[in-house]
């Protein structure tokens, strides 16, 4: 993955995404919308909510979304960093083109079906963040790999099995052009990932033998057993991101480029991975990407309370109607798991201090404090923000961008 010409995406592609008529399909959207193009949508500036969105209502913030997006690129540029954003968290070609428009110089993905989704784009930098053995999907990326010179894909390696069955895999594909691969130092505990320093060592030799594999440096994945911020919680990142930077220095012999590729960094200690795996000796070219997701619009729960970047904002809401009071401490809110996030905590009402204290499939259980009961009225639109954008975005096919005053700018189309 060379690091000096940018990552680029099918800008027409992604132009392209404004000119497809809405319908039915975008739960949410007001039904006025429906036959007009996003393009159109956008053009009229209109509001959302006095247009007819019957709710709930996904949106993002679009002052919120520059504002991380600067922040977070200026962050990587002080700290001698490359960004590989996580493409998982938004699934979304509109909004990796603005990250690769601040500098990102790759998309991250999990899986083999997200990197056929962005290759759909014309991504042409992937760091697939995950093993792959799987024989179909090696034999596409054989084929990709071969017909366009300019793409660049880099996955991980963690047993000798799976060095085996990749080389298999692209062997009976005929590839003429070899996977490049780190091996993955993994965590006491944690994810996938080689556990001891003997194992790191035999997989990479077993990469850098494989005629159609080609070892170029070392992964980890540092917040698998969790998002503590306290002292001991991060002092142990600390250590592992040690056994990460020694692999990659016990290894220097076997890599088979002119510079080596460490990486790591989630949305969580991605500012110790900054200090542990940079300041390398002068005769060893690394380069240092992390692959942070979450910054982009950041959320009011799990990162709000873990981010080593408190400058970053919440960009992601969701809009919802109270729909019942069964009594006086208890609303019901037209949200539920279909809408929200849930995995790392409840959804956040702006502007109350009561809280969400249940989800069931289409409500919201909402806690209302005494203060707040002549507020939160039956047909009451209400604001929440969300703990982990991941698990919000994936329910959303279309998420409109509003500014300030709260009018359509944008419209973003996300593939899950």
């Amino acid at each position: 993955m060379p690091a000096t010409v940018p990552a680029t995406v099918d800008e027409t592609k992604v132009a392209a995404l404004s000119d497809e008529p809405l319908d039915w399909r975008y739960k949410g959207l007001p039904t006025r919308w429906w036959g007009r193009t996003p393009a159109q949508v956008r053009a009229d500036a209109v509001d959302p909510f006095d247009d007819g969105a019957v709710g709930p209502l996904c949106v993002l913030d679009e002052s919120a979304l520059a504002h991380n997006l600067a922040t977070m690129a200026a962050w990587c540029g002080d700290r001698g960093v490359e960004l590989a954003p996580h493409g998982k968290t938004h699934m979304s070609p509109q909004l990796l083109a603005r990250q690769f428009g601040v500098g990102a110089t790759a998309v991250t993905l999990a899986t083999i079906s997200q990197v056929r989704v962005f290759r759909a784009f014309g991504v042409d930098r992937v760091v697939l963040a995950n093993e792959l053995v799987d024989e179909a999907g090696l034999r596409w990326l054989a084929t990709e790999l071969d017909e366009d010179p300019d793409f660049h894909v880099v996955c991980w390696v963690d047993s000798i099995r799976g060095v085996e069955l990749a080389t298999s895999a692209l062997a009976a594909a005929g590839s003429s052009r070899p996977l490049d691969v780190c091996v993955e130092v993994g965590m006491a505990g944690g994810r996938t990932g080689c556990r001891d320093a003997a194992e790191v060592d035999a997989v990479a030799r077993a990469a850098a033998a494989s005629r159609h594999l080609r070892l170029i440096g070392v992964a980890g994945y540092e917040a698998a057993t969790g998002h503590d911020v306290g002292t001991e919680a991060r002092g142990l990142v600390r250590d592992y991101l040690g056994e990460v930077r020694s692999a990659v220095e016990r290894l220097e012999s076997m890599f088979d480029t002119d510079e080596v590729l460490v990486t790591a960094g989630g949305s969580t200690y991605f500012d110790l991975v900054a200090d542990e795996l940079t300041g390398w000796p002068g005769a060893l070219a690394v380069r240092t990407v992390l692959r942070s997701g979450c910054y982009l619009t950041h959320d009011d729960g799990l990162y709000a309370r873990t981010s080593p970047l408190p400058a970053l904002r919440p960009a992601l809401t969701v809009w919802a109607q109270v729909v019942s009071r069964p009594t006086a401490d208890l609303a019901l809110v037209t949200m539920g798991r279909r809408d929200v996030s849930f995995d790392q905590g409840m959804p956040v009402p702006y502007g109350l201090t009561g809280r969400v204290t249940k989800l069931n499939d289409q409500h919201a259980y909402l806690q209302v404090a005494h203060g707040d009961r002549d507020r939160v009225e039956v047909g009451s639109w209400l604001r929440f923000g969300v703990s982990h954008p991941c698990t919000v975005f994936d329910k959303w096919q279309m998420i409109p961008v509003l500014d300030d005053r709260r009018r359509v700018v944008d419209l973003v189309r996300t593939f899950f």
